[in-house]
Order: structure tokens, then C-alpha cells, then sequence
């Protein structure tokens, strides 16, 4: 089984600073070996994604604690496998957080990565040199590998987000945004949260995001798992505006 390779110190920074270099010298890149990209692309990971609507590949997977849906479900759903069965769970999701928050933080790196001007298998042979240097786990260098190729790096943040989903689950964690229409004060965080509590199984704890949206005017809308719960005052003036304006 492989190593689990944990990220660098300034692993983010590296992957940038390194990335960005790797793909400006076209001439290092291109000499990578075309073939050889691919078929580290089109390893287990690959086939394993490609293949997750078949009955034979979906039996040789590693099911994820919760379901996601959509493309970077899926992505995410074989990502969670290939880690799983090496044993790279927390070192691929300590990958990806450490990225995404790059991500968020530098447009630069947003504009490499989506970059359309840039042919794919340059940046495919480019990330998979780059994520070896900044010691990411071998099944996150896949993952940036395999959207590269498939020109599906803009879908990454998405990948990310479903693949915490996964691991919030695989710990017992249950994910739970509320938004309300002004900042909750600590008093009613710790209300909420016990009054929460009661969705629970007695092995899972709550992970609780709280959001502000001005729109909802008062209220609360509340999402705990796959239950929605929208108290909002928004929501009570449409219904009540919708029977008023429907005809008699």
C-alpha cells in the first residue's frame, strides 16, 4: 500500500508558486511523455470514475458513509474510495482543504487552474509534477491529474466540498447550516444547537455553520442532513402573497 505522504509546511504557497513556473516553461512540460501522463491518469482512480454507473465497478468501490450527488459526487464518491483503500483518508482531505483555501483566498490561483488558453495535458503533466514536489498524497495528484485532462478543474471547489461532506460523515459528524436574517448571539447558537441535537443517532455529533441572509427578513431556514426547514418571514409573506394573488 502506498505512503501516505503528508503535505508540505507551505504546501499551498509551493503548489502555486511551483505550478506557475512548471507551466510558463512549456518546453520542460511538453517534454513529459504524453503516454506516460496518461496512464497515470488512467489508473485505478481513473477507471474507478469513469466507470461508477456500472454495477461491476460500483461493487468494487469503497461506498462512502453518505451520499453526494452530481458530477463532483461523483468525483468525490471515487476519491473517497481510491483514499480509502490506501489508507489516505485524512492525508487527501488535509490536501484538498489546504488547496481550496488558496483558492478562495488568491484569484491567481483560481485563474491558473481554469485557465482555458493552457492545453490540458500541459497542465495535467504540470500538476502531477507539481503535486509530487509539494508532497500531496498520490490519490489528490490523480484527482488534479484526471480534471486537468478532463478540462474540469473549475468543478474542484465542488469536488472539495462534497468530499468533506464524506468525511464529516465518516467521522459522525453531521453537517447542519442555519441562516437567519441577523447574526445569532451565543445564547441562541447553544439553543439551537440542542435543539438540533434531537435529529441526531447517539454515535453523531452536529457541525454547525451559521450564515446571514438579510433576505429572509426573520426567521430561520434550517438544513440538517437531507431535511430542509425554511421558518423564514420571506418564506410566509410569498405563500400568503401567492394565495392572495390566486384567482378566486
Amino acid at each position: 500500500s502506498e505512503s501516505v505522504n503528508a503535505t508540505a509546511a507551505h504546501g499551498p504557497t509551493s503548489f502555486l508558486c511551483t505550478l506557475t513556473k512548471t507551466i510558463h516553461r512549456r518546453e520542460i512540460v511538453l517534454s513529459i511523455s504524453i503516454d506516460t501522463g496518461k496512464m497515470a491518469a488512467s489508473g485505478k482512480f481513473t477507471v474507478l470514475a469513469r466507470q461508477l454507473s456500472t454495477s461491476a465497478a460500483a461493487a468494487q468501490l469503497v461506498k462512502p458513509p453518505v451520499q453526494v450527488f452530481g458530477l463532483e459526487g461523483r468525483y468525490a464518491c471515487a476519491l473517497y474510495s481510491a483514499a480509502s483503500k490506501t489508507k489516505a483518508l485524512d492525508a487527501v482531505e488535509k490536501d484538498l482543504k489546504g488547496l481550496q483555501s488558496q483558492m478562495r483566498s488568491d484569484p491567481k490561483m483560481r485563474d491558473l487552474l481554469r485557465d482555458p488558453t493552457t492545453k490540458r495535458n500541459v497542465k495535467a503533466a504540470a500538476l502531477k509534477d507539481v503535486a509530487a514536489k509539494v508532497k500531496f498524497n498520490a490519490a489528490t495528484g490523480n484527482l488534479l491529474t484526471l480534471l486537468a485532462e478532463n478540462g474540469r478543474l473549475g468543478r474542484l471547489d465542488g469536488i472539495i466540498n462534497a468530499y468533506s461532506l464524506i468525511m464529516a460523515a465518516e467521522r459522525g459528524e453531521v453537517v447542519c447550516e442555519v441562516k437567519t436574517a441577523k447574526p445569532l448571539d451565543d445564547g441562541q447558537r447553544k439553543q439551537l444547537e440542542n435543539a438540533l441535537k434531537a435529529f441526531l443517532k447517539p454515535n453523531q455529533t452536529i457541525q454547525l455553520t451559521a450564515k446571514v441572509d438579510p433576505a429572509l427578513i426573520g426567521g430561520m431556514v434550517v438544513s440538517i442532513g437531507d431535511k430542509y426547514v425554511d421558518m423564514s418571514v420571506a418564506s410566509k409573506i410569498k405563500k400568503y402573497t401567492d394565495i392572495i394573488a390566486s384567482p378566486v
